[in-house]
């Protein structure tokens, strides 16, 4: 099992940016395949962005294209979203999420373990 704990989070103005923190604890076996999704008001969950751990290999939502960036330090056990461009539909608790199996997508919302969830809000 993977222990995940979200930072980052808040509120910006349209065009701004934001970087997401994901510390990850427990077993890498259990985390070949880490991601973000969120969950905006009235939505459906929502994959963002992810990476296969061992690789580097990263995907992400069509939506997200061109504005955020998934990166992950192993030295640290930390996965990171770095959000830029962002827009007021990007308003969201924003969760970190990993799984010991692939396949490993942007769009993917079903994980093993995720973590709290971190609010980010965007105003026009």
């Amino acid at each position: 099992q993977v222990q995940l704990v979200e930072s980052g989070g808040g509120s910006v103005q349209a065009g701004g940016s934001l970087r997401l923190s994901c510390a990850a604890s427990g077993s890498t076996y259990s985390r070949y395949c880490m991601g973000w999704y969120r969950q905006r008001p009235g939505k459906e969950r929502e994959g963002v962005a992810a990476i296969v751990t061992t690789s580097g290999s990263t995907f992400y939502a069509d939506f997200v294209k061109g504005r955020f960036i998934i990166a992950q330090d192993n030295a640290k056990n930390t996965l990171y979203l770095q959000m830029n461009s962002l827009k007021p539909e990007d308003t969201a608790i924003y969760y970190c999420a990993a799984d010991s199996r692939g396949p490993c997508s942007g769009g993917r919302t079903n994980f093993r373990d995720w973590g709290q969830g971190t609010q980010v809000t965007v105003s026009s």
